[in-house]
C-alpha cells in the first residue's frame, strides 16, 4: 500500500486537468472574437417567433438586461449589457397532436451583444454572431459575416436593429 498515496494524487490530478463535459462542447468563437455566453440555454423567453418563408419556429431569449429591457419596454435603444439570443428550429407536427408544430431539427443559435462603445464601428452598436446546427459551427469566414446581419436587421434600425417584440403576459 506504500502507493496508495501516489496512486490517490494522481487520480486527483487527473480528475482536475480532464477537461469537463462543458469544456469539451464548448464552440469556436465566431470569426469576429465573439463567444456563445454560457448557460444562455437557461435565460428567460423575451418572445417567440414563426417564419414562414423557412418553416422554422424560433424561441427570443435574453440575459437578465435584455429580459428586464424588454419587459419594461426600455428597448429603444437597448441598454448595454443587453444580450439577446435567437434560438430557430425546423417545424414539425407533434407526433401525438398533429394538429400542433413542435420544434424539430435544431437550425442555428444567432447572438445580438449590445456595447454602443465597443461596436460603434459597425454604426449599430450591436455586436452579431451565429453558430450553425447542433455541433454549433461558427458562422461565416471572417468577420465580414457581420455585414449580412445588418443588412437583415437594416429594416428596423428605427428599433434599435432589434425585431424582437417582447411577449406580453398581462
Amino acid at each position: 500500500m506504500k502507493f496508495a498515496p501516489l496512486l490517490s494524487a494522481l487520480c486527483v490530478f487527473s480528475l482536475c486537468a480532464a477537461p469537463t463535459l462543458a469544456e469539451e462542447q464548448k464552440p469556436a468563437p465566431a470569426p469576429n472574437g465573439l463567444e456563445i455566453p454560457e448557460g444562455f440555454e437557461n435565460w428567460a423567453v423575451i418572445s417567440i417567433s414563426h417564419r414562414l418563408d423557412r418553416e422554422s419556429m424560433r424561441v427570443i431569449l435574453g440575459n437578465d438586461i435584455a429580459v428586464k429591457a424588454a419587459r419594461s419596454g426600455q428597448t429603444s435603444p437597448w441598454p448595454d449589457g443587453a444580450i439577446i439570443a435567437k434560438v430557430a428550429w425546423t417545424e414539425t407536427n407533434e407526433e401525438d397532436w398533429p394538429a400542433a408544430v413542435v420544434p424539430g431539427k435544431l437550425l442555428n443559435a444567432e447572438f445580438m451583444f449590445k456595447d454602443s462603445k465597443k461596436f460603434a464601428a459597425n454604426g449599430t452598436g450591436w455586436g452579431w454572431a451565429r453558430w450553425i446546427g447542433p455541433d454549433r459551427t461558427p458562422y461565416g469566414k471572417d468577420a465580414s459575416f457581420e455585414k449580412e446581419c445588418i443588412e437583415c436587421h437594416a429594416p428596423v434600425r428605427h428599433r434599435d436593429w432589434a425585431f424582437t417584440h417582447a411577449a406580453k403576459f398581462r
